[in-house]
């Protein structure tokens, strides 16, 4: 099933359509996808409360044919499959479900997973702070209960806490943990400003949305929560991810501190952060240098030279410091989606 591109609305119809969301409860969508998950889906979407107006199912030419066993044994009317012919990864079947719930006018869209592992009973945790104005983005976060990390495979936990802080540095949130958590709630507008058609299709989908939701400065939240683990297999390979991943979070800082602290903006963390690394790279160099002259004349280096070297290190080691210091308290706080009540924006 095609799924059109979502309308490019007017000021004048967003304004209408925050007006609606603030004199009624939000309508809320959830997005599934659906790849070997026939064991599970039904399950999953019999779980979903009355809160949720629709329910959307994608089929991401799933070779159980998820999608077909929903279409005929689910009867729940909020229901609707979309296929896609050719597997696209995950995040090409959230993005066509995020394109059917903006064409539905839903207000807050939910994706979660049709694999039993995400309880569907939290779907109004993900939707409250949103509702509320207090954020623009929820996601899951399974760290919050120490007990039920007991329940989570070892790879995946120490896996987790590396993504974790490698995802804190890329992504500039570095208030929020778990960062490829699937469990994920969006406000309808900030969705409409992300470039879609940018955004990774496979297992980066996630990591990529945060990097968006920081250049846009929307409010992320963490919702506590607890995954769980039944008889269901990961298809995530490790060991083909990595290389990539190391790519994509590399890329996604270094464009962040250039759209963030120079294109948009410019502040001291703007000075400090190519000083801090020339006093590094100098003091090194000075260092290094030096270190291998001594030691080529079997001579002792000069506690001057020492010095020399020392001070711009221990100086860009302070400047860098404090340019950290400043990208943590830069975390975005006001939501994006109530400045965008007057005039919504589409990237």
């Amino acid at each position: 099933m095609m799924i059109p591109e979502p309308v490019v609305q007017s000021p004048q119809e967003g304004q209408a359509l925050n007006t609606r969301f603030i004199d009624r409860s939000p309508r809320v969508a959830v997005v599934i996808p659906a790849f070997r998950v026939s064991r599970h889906i039904l399950g999953v979407i019999r779980q979903i409360g009355e809160e949720v107006h629709r329910i959307y199912v994608v089929d991401d030419a799933c070779p159980e044919q998820s999608g077909d066993l929903v279409q005929t044994q689910c009867q729940d009317p909020r229901v609707v499959v979309i296929r896609h012919s050719v597997n696209g990864g995950v995040g090409a079947a959230v993005i066509t479900g995020y394109k059917a719930a903006l064409q539905d006018q839903a207000d807050i869209i939910v994706k979660l997973d049709g694999d039993g592992q995400m309880d569907p009973g939290l779907v109004a945790d993900f939707v409250a702070p949103i509702a509320a104005g207090q954020a623009d983005y929820t996601k899951g976060n399974r760290f919050f209960d120490l007990e039920g990390l007991q329940q989570m495979p070892r790879i995946r936990l120490i896996g987790n806490a590396v993504l974790s802080f490698t995802n804190k540095i890329s992504s500039g949130y570095w208030d929020i943990f778990d960062p490829t958590n699937g469990y994920t709630g969006i406000h309808a507008n900030v969705l409409r400003c992300l470039p879609l058609e940018k955004i990774d299709r496979g297992y980066l989908f996630e990591t990529n949305v945060l990097f968006r939701l920081n250049i846009l400065r929307a409010v992320v939240w963490d919702v506590p929560m607890q995954a769980r683990y039944g008889d269901e297999s990961s298809s995530l390979k490790i060991s083909l991810v990595a290389r990539q991943l190391v790519v994509e979070h590399i890329r996604n800082f270094v464009k962040r501190i250039f759209y963030n602290y120079y294109l948009r903006d410019v502040s001291i963390a703007s000075i400090e952060l190519p000083l801090g690394l020339l006093g590094v790279l100098l003091g090194c160099v000075l260092g290094g240098y030096h270190w291998i002259h001594s030691a080529s004349l079997g001579v002792a280096t000069p506690a001057g030279t020492v010095m020399l070297a020392t001070l711009p290190l221990v100086a860009g080691l302070q400047l860098l410091l404090a340019f950290i210091h400043y990208d943590i308290a830069a975390v975005p706080r006001r939501p994006l989606h109530l400045a965008m009540r007057s005039a919504p924006r589409r990237a």
